[in-house]
């Protein structure tokens, strides 16, 4: 396999597993609302910090599919 197959490869998975953690997070805002209300401002505030770890992640998969392409 060539280096730009595996460098697709790779940053695809990253980035999906970045979406799949985006939606994780983001389902268990919703639970944790229904199933207590009260607590929906906290949830929402780690809701959020888990969003942008996730992409972090996500971010970093594909700059270093990158960095192995063209480096």
């Amino acid at each position: 396999m060539e280096v730009v197959g595996v460098v697709g490869v790779t940053g695809a998975i990253g980035l999906t597993g970045a979406g799949v953690g985006v939606g994780v997070v983001f389902a268990a805002l919703i639970v944790g609302t229904a199933r207590n209300p009260f607590v929906k401002a906290q949830l929402y505030n780690y809701a959020i910090l888990g969003f942008a770890l996730a992409e972090a992640v996500g971010l970093f998969a594909l700059m270093m599919a990158f960095l192995i392409l063209y480096g």
